[in-house]
């Protein structure tokens, strides 16, 4: 067995899928569901639609967060100020090397009660104030919100603290204030709505996949295994009428993405203890009794029904579903836990697996088992018969770069940049914010120029993001930098700062992307 590897020197592509290597990730728990980190490769079957398959590669990589002692120098003294003089300074940027776990913790108020979303709030509120490391990577994503004021993946914890506030209840979504309607709540006489209420959940539940693949498209481009966790307690795949096929194409096209992008989905079902009984907001007038005796039966298929597409996601990509506990906060807890080592086994497939001479690639189911009786194994269910190459990404046009930036929320890293917004206000321009923006002048590439002189062109777009998601007042400004040999030096060393005015025609949270 190869020694256990640690972020800094882990494969940057967890899942590889091409013509010559196939890789997969597994986690393996005892029978408490604690996880085993000492197996050998002799200890796995791995299993191709159901042929063995010879295991080539294969190692443990643990991603757990470091010791508590080994934190950076001063950060102990820091923690024993009772009383700072002054706020502290928000964490620097994480390279890549420096990053042990990315998680996307994804709400979906498309799919939540009035009386969960509290629960999802406080839970991911505590999980940051007393769970959450140094060299995590999180974000806080709404699959009702458009870019918003939450989509940014940081270790800074006021970033998440102020996004986790900005988390409410979405009247718009498919759930009411209350996991269950009560019973009598419908006026008399009026129209049967059953099939219109199922035609837009289905298509909520389209747009909630939708948001998830947006995330997990993004998370494909950073390094190692990641972590999306869904809250959710309403994401059916079966209606009056069966199968939507709608929404199961589009989770397996989620999953197929997913487990391209070594990112494993963990969904949580925030309504705890199910009482599935009659409660005093329900009437039963005019119901027989064994009407009255069949409604927790019905509340309890109406429960496992809305938990179907919830349960897939996290049984095909290798994650956990939670359900049945009124500790939230312990269900992340335990979910992000499972994100701290996983085996990596690799083989070569045969050629048949890539074979698209119909023109449609077919699925291969994936197995992963211990020889070891007493433990468990979670992997991925499988992938398409498409190589990785095939998913590379097509060049764009400069418009389209600079829109799919800016609409990302990932930061990216080709041109190092720092961002210092200052609110102001003015008789003549009203409010605005007058924006400092550091450019490393390493990362900029001039021409030479006769005379000693050097040029370069900088295109700096601002873009202000309201609470809803939509774009508000961009601003597109060209740059022409001209230095001579002497400055040219300084500004490759010391870097370039300008100042830019934006405009902010209302008042509200925003966030602001250069």
């Amino acid at each position: 067995m190869a020694a256990a590897q640690t972020p800094a020197d882990a494969p940057e592509t967890v899942i590889r899928i091409n013509v010559n290597v196939v890789q997969v990730d597994a986690v393996v728990t005892d029978a408490h569901g604690k996880p085993v980190t000492n197996l050998k490769a002799q200890d796995f079957v791995l299993l191709q639609d159901g042929k063995r398959q010879a295991i080539t590669y294969f190692n443990y990589i643990s991603t757990a967060p470091a010791p508590a002692g080994t934190a950076a120098p001063g950060a102990a003294a820091a923690r024993n100020v009772k009383q700072a003089a002054a706020p502290l300074p928000p964490p620097g940027m994480l390279k890549p090397a420096q990053i042990h776990r990315t998680i996307a913790l994804v709400v979906d108020d498309l799919g939540l009660s009035f009386a969960s979303m509290a629960y999802v709030r406080n839970a991911m509120k505590n999980w940051v104030n007393k769970d959450m490391q140094p060299g995590d990577l999180v974000a806080v994503i709404r699959t009702g919100a458009g870019m918003g004021a939450l989509q940014q993946f940081t270790a800074d914890k006021r970033l998440l603290y102020a996004a986790i506030d900005h988390v409410k209840y979405n009247a718009l979504g498919r759930v009411g204030v209350s996991s269950f309607e009560p019973l009598g709540s419908d006026v008399p006489g009026s129209p049967d709505t059953t099939g219109f209420d199922e035609w837009r959940s289905q298509i909520f539940s389209v747009g909630t996949l939708g948001a998830i693949r947006y995330v997990i498209d993004g998370l494909r481009e950073l390094p190692g295994r990641k972590a999306v966790v869904l809250f959710s307690q309403n994401l059916p795949l079966f209606y009056s009428d069966g199968p939507n096929q709608m929404v199961m194409d589009e989770i397996q096209r989620l999953v197929d993405a997913a487990n391209r992008a070594s990112a494993v989905i963990y969904s949580i079902d925030p309504r705890g203890l199910q009482t599935l009984q009659l409660s005093a907001a329900d009437s039963t007038r005019g119901m027989r009794p064994d009407q009255i005796a069949q409604v927790p039966m019905q509340r309890a298929a109406e429960v496992f029904n809305s938990q179907d597409g919830m349960v897939l996601l996290a049984h095909d990509t290798g994650g956990l579903f939670m359900q049945n506990t009124n500790d939230i906060s312990g269900a992340l807890r335990k979910v992000i836990a499972d994100t701290n080592g996983y085996y990596l086994l690799g083989y070569h497939p045969d050629a048949s697996t890539f074979d698209t001479k119909t023109g449609q690639a077919k699925f291969h189911r994936i197995a992963v088992r211990v020889k070891v009786p007493g433990l468990h194994v979670r992997s991925r269910s499988g992938f398409f018969g498409n190589s990785d190459s095939e998913h590379a990404p097509v060049p764009r046009t400069r418009e389209a770069e600079i829109a799919e930036a800016m609409d990302s929320p990932f930061g990216a890293s080709a041109i190092h940049v720092r961002l210092t917004p200052l609110f102001s206000q003015s008789a003549k321009l009203g409010s605005y914010l007058s924006t400092l923006l550091y450019i490393d002048g390493k990362d900029l590439q001039f021409t030479n120029e006769p005379d000693g002189w050097h040029k370069a062109e900088i295109e700096v777009v601002v873009m202000t993001f309201g609470e809803s998601g939509v774009p508000v007042d961009p601003t597109d400004r060209t740059y022409t930098v001209r230095v001579r040999a002497d400055a040219f030096d300084q500004a490759r060393e010391k870097g370039l700062v300008y100042a830019v005015s934006h405009a902010l025609k209302k008042p509200g949270p925003y966030q602001m992307r250069v």
